[in-house]
């Protein structure tokens, strides 16, 4: 049985940064549509004392989900130099698909259709998905295509993560500010070389009352446009549930591979904010009865690119693949975790082995 490896990468961030400065003339209201009596400078600074983000990526007015999804993607086709007619699927993760300026949102045709049509390939037994699954979309759609691998309907396989979270976001509504743009993709191929790639995975599901932890809302604002849908997230619910099931699911994957934390080189987590990153990787580490451990083995970015959901993963693992993060790298034979939380609830992990 063939296992999955990553030959290429790629990523995109977009130009536009946008500090704290840019939220200073918001007027925000609290999820029971009362306007929060308090100056801007306040909510921005506890905000950023919570999370961490100071910086994030807007996309420009020109720009699409589908065309930063397609230059993360070429990137990643000409990393792993293959001709991207040899490509068997293409899997997309997003949450909203390809978004207009005014916020309207369009999934047909998909978005792996559409990044297929500007890479110009014509090859029609390559496949084209979408993968809609909260934050955890885009290892959700690694682990699909490891499936299609393992399974032998595919040898080489684009997975992509991109959002444009900065045009779904309620201007009313704190939250805004952890949300941000970006794309990342890597290029997976069959290999027979034995104990690499993909050696484990795991999903959990909860989607019972965690439903609606995060998921679409109208405007905070009463007096706001209603007609107008926006992410809307329960954050101190998601911590609590974050808190309890990721770090339990991140330990089981680990044990699927047969390992331990110790043979862990790098946790690549989600960037959803910087407080629940934090304890959830504490949080792991005392599953394993250890107090102390080095810190550089969760690299953050969020930061500076805020949380651009299904992007923040395959666009943290190329910046480190191409040496763009100070005091982070990756070598043969590494054990890294890659994991994620998000609407549904979903919860998801891979135990990936360097070549």
């Amino acid at each position: 049985m063939p296992n999955t490896i990553i030959i290429g990468s790629g990523s995109y961030l977009p130009n536009r940064i946008v500090g704290r400065d840019f939220f200073l003339d918001s007027e925000f209201y609290a999820e029971d549509g009362q306007k929060i009596d308090k100056p801007a400078e306040e909510t921005i600074s506890k905000f950023v004392e919570i999370t961490e983000i100071e910086n994030r990526r807007f996309i420009e007015d020109d720009l699409s989900n589908s065309k930063i999804g397609y230059e993360a993607a070429k990137i990643a086709i000409d990393d792993a130099n293959i001709d991207p007619e040899t490509l068997d699927y293409i899997i997309y993760a997003s949450n909203f698909g390809e978004v207009t300026v005014n916020g309207y949102v369009d999934f047909m045709p998909n978005m792996a259709a559409r990044v297929k049509n500007q890479l110009g390939i014509k090859n029609r037994k390559c496949i084209t998905y979408d993968m809609m699954f909260g934050c955890p979309g885009w290892v959700e759609a690694m682990i699909l295509a490891n499936h299609f691998i393992k399974a032998g309907t595919a040898k080489n396989i684009l997975v992509i993560g991109s959002e444009t979270l900065s045009r779904v976001t309620d201007p009313y509504d704190r939250n805004k500010m952890i949300f941000a743009d970006g794309a990342g993709a890597v290029v997976v191929t069959a290999t027979q070389q034995e104990n690499v790639g993909i050696i484990a995975h795991n999903t959990i599901c909860d989607n019972g009352p965690e439903l609606n932890y995060l998921a679409n809302g109208s405007s905070l604002n009463k007096e706001a446009d209603q007609s107008r849908i926006y992410v809307r997230m329960q954050g101190r619910k998601i911590y609590e549930y974050a808190l309890k099931n990721v770090p339990t699911a991140i330990k089981e994957t680990i044990e699927d591979a047969n390992l331990s934390i110790e043979n862990i080189n790098k946790i690549l987590i989600h960037q959803a904010n910087a407080k629940m990153d934090y304890a959830m990787i504490d949080r792991l580490h005392k599953l394993y009865e250890i107090k102390e451990y080095d810190h550089a083995i969760s690299p953050m970015t969020i930061q500076e690119f805020g949380n651009s959901s299904v992007a923040t993963i395959p666009t943290m693992f190329d910046l480190i693949v191409k040496g763009k993060m100070e005091g982070h790298s990756f070598k043969e034979k590494d054990n890294i975790v890659m994991t994620s939380v998000g609407a549904g609830m979903n919860i998801n992990a891979i135990v990936y082995r360097f070549p």
